[in-house]
């Protein structure tokens, strides 16, 4: 089997659903709607950015702008038998939102 990896730069159409706890439960990405799969373990990690790339606008108070928040998931495109892939997700702390970093087919 290959594995195919794409790198993604830019993306539009992004949407993450999560739990209470903040861990995603589903991706909305290019008009399709991946689940993450339950029977999976999904890896979690933060990383630290350059206080300097953070917007210099930034008020006093809008707490932690350069903690990076990852999760590494492995989602099936709507049913429990299609093909297995795993998403890098990444959020972005100073325009509170998704990114998506990585899709790579298999688990």
């Amino acid at each position: 089997m290959t594995t195919i990896t794409e790198a993604l730069t830019g993306t539009r159409d992004l949407q993450v659903r999560t739990d209470q706890t903040g861990k995603p439960l589903a991706i909305r990405h290019d008009g399709q709607i991946w689940l993450v799969d339950p029977g999976t373990d999904s890896q979690h990690w933060f990383s630290r950015g350059s206080w300097c790339d953070t917007k210099p606008t930034a008020a006093i108070g809008d707490g932690d702008l350069v903690s990076f928040e990852h999760w590494r998931i492995k989602v099936r495109l709507g049913t429990s038998d299609s093909a297995l892939r795993t998403i890098t997700l990444r959020r972005d702390p100073v325009r509170a939102r998704w990114l998506l970093d990585t899709i790579s087919d298999g688990g």
